[in-house]
């Protein structure tokens, strides 16, 4: 494997080694350019895993530690922020590839220009994304096709046009999917297979999914899961011009008196403070962690934080808003056995003008428990939580109930960002990450009509009892969305449509971050497919510098 010296100034830096930075190292290093790629975790591999619920879903090995990497929240910048846990991501190669659903859906055409197509929206910042579905389509193929994803193009009746069909069948329909599928047909609804970053088939030298049914905060050890830690980036590896450097918190982006980008700092895993020289740097930190670097970046060209001569970095945070409706049946289900979603449905996905509100949702049929959480959060509130009638529910439930997720419309809020917080440091002594949200009230009205519409697919599915929580304002997020947006106004957006940072041309940010609208909280496949175009944009522009 290459190892580049810190003085060797390479082509390209990159900074997280997740959804997008692994693509964007495959492609970087394929086209022949030299890459470091930058991961603040550890690089785990299939022995690392296991089925072990407490370490995985309790400890949270696979993401970012609250307590060494603290953030603060407040609601309002009335408010002082108070510690306490408000963001998640992946903190190892593969990022949240590693331990997501697999959910990939696309957005669809209208996700693009809602403002145009809806107009303006009373204290939200709605605007257009400045590319379209038809521009990003030949990128979310190529994912698709690289990555390996299961699924049954067409079967979605309100998709987007496809140039290719997946490239692998679907997973089969667990009972909760059969279920939905006969409720969804009983109310005039469409529900179709779900497309899943998992292998249905062989693909590639991977193996096919076991069905072992520990895919959302677990590693795969059947590399089923296609993670970019299984694809991309051992591709980027092998090609002799990528090296991947674990361990490595980063600090700061370094710029000159041009205010071009030179390189970066970060701690290893000794702490020590590293120097790496690059041409360019691409930020593939995440919707929270992006910008938090940007703001730390501050120099006396950038003194409000690099790429900030407007103030937008950090602003327009979006992040995951969605139900659980949770339904209880006569008959055993086994849930827990296979990969959680198998069905979804777009009817309620696009605003219908009609609702009093923007926004909408896509539901899936799932079930996203395993037997402490399920004990511990997933029952109905009258339930008791000790005692006989506790292990009397619990042992008649947990293979007899299933899920509606609903996964809803968050609107920017220009006040809704990520900055830093004066007062509270991580272990490095670096300013923590202080986030502010408050739920738009149209995606609260959203969330309770998704959450309706959930509970009578239940119904109709032929539920014995429902519940859920109730709608109410969001603290915490995974989905982390639209901190640095796309844009063609300098003043309003951080990147331009290429992911190329308006004030500094060798600085490139491809993630969540520069999303314009949040499509309904399944961004992964949209953060690979832009990751696939920023490539090929970058690619061109450093064969022209």
């Amino acid at each position: 494997m290459i190892a580049y010296r810190p003085r060797d100034v390479v082509d390209f830096a990159i900074i997280g080694a997740g959804a997008a930075g692994g693509v964007v190292a495959k492609e970087l290093a394929a086209a022949g350019f030299s890459v470091v790629l930058l991961e603040q975790g550890p690089n785990f591999t299939e022995k690392d895993y296991s089925h072990d619920e407490r370490k995985f879903m309790f400890d949270r090995v696979l993401t970012n530690n609250h307590r060494q990497q603290p953030n603060t929240f407040r609601v309002t910048d009335k408010e002082k922020a108070v510690v306490q846990p408000a963001v998640g991501y992946g903190r190892q190669v593969g990022g949240g590839t590693v331990h997501f659903t697999g959910n990939y859906w696309r957005l669809h055409p209208g996700d693009f220009n809602e403002r145009s197509r809806w107009g303006a929206v009373p204290g939200a910042n709605l605007s257009d994304w400045p590319i379209t579905y038809e521009e990003l389509e030949p990128y979310y193929t190529k994912a698709e096709q690289e990555l390996g994803i299961s699924g049954l193009g067409g079967a979605n009746p309100f998709d987007g046009p496809r140039s290719r069909p997946y490239p692998l069948p679907p997973m089969p329909a667990k009972g909760s999917g059969v279920l939905f599928d006969r409720a969804a047909k009983k109310l005039g609804l469409h529900s179709f297979p779900a497309p899943l970053a998992i292998l249905s088939q062989p693909y590639r030298g991977r193996g096919a999914c076991a069905n072992c049914g520990f895919c959302e905060g677990f590693g795969c050890e059947m590399r089923a899961k296609s993670s970019t830690a299984v694809t991309v980036i051992p591709a980027a590896l092998r090609t002799g011009r990528c090296e991947l450097r674990t361990g490595a918190v980063v600090s700061q982006i370094e710029t000159d008196a041009l205010g071009r980008v030179t390189g970066v700092v970060y701690f290893d895993a000794r702490k020590a403070s590293i120097r790496q020289r690059a041409k360019a740097v691409v930020v593939c930190a995440n919707g929270a962690e992006t910008p938090r670097l940007l703001l730390l970046s501050k120099s006396a060209r950038f003194p409000h934080g690099l790429a900030n001569g407007h103030g937008v970095v950090g602003k327009n945070l979006m992040w995951d808003t969605g139900m659980l409706a949770m339904g209880l049946f006569e008959q055993p289900l086994n849930e827990y056995k296979g990969v959680q979603v198998t069905r979804v449905l777009h009817d309620y996905y696009d605003s219908d003008g009609k609702r009093g509100f923007f926004g909408g949702g896509g539901i899936d049929a799932r079930f996203d428990w395993y037997p402490m959480g399920f004990a511990l959060d997933g029952l109905p509130k009258d339930v008791p939580r000790w005692g006989s009638g506790f292990k009397s529910f619990v042992g008649e439930a947990f293979t007899r109930t299933m899920s509606l997720c609903g996964h809803t419309t968050c609107l920017p809020v220009e006040g809704n960002r990520i900055d830093l917080d004066p007062a509270q440091k991580d272990a490095w002594g670096l300013p923590a990450l202080r986030a502010t949200f408050k739920n738009h009230p149209d995606d609260l009205k959203t969330l309770r009509f998704v959450l309706d519409r959930q509970l009578e697919i239940l119904a109709a599915a032929g539920a014995r009892r429902v519940w859920s929580d109730e709608v109410k304002d969001v603290a915490f997020s995974v989905h982390l969305m639209g901190t640095c947006r796309m844009g063609n106004d300098p003043r309003t957006s951080v990147v331009n449509r290429d992911h190329q940072a308006h004030e500094v041309p060798n600085l490139f940010l491809v993630d969540g971050s520069s999303f314009v609208t949040s499509g309904r909280q399944q961004p992964t496949c949209t953060i690979q497919a832009l990751a696939y175009r920023a490539s090929e944009k970058m690619v061109a522009w450093a064969r022209r510098a």
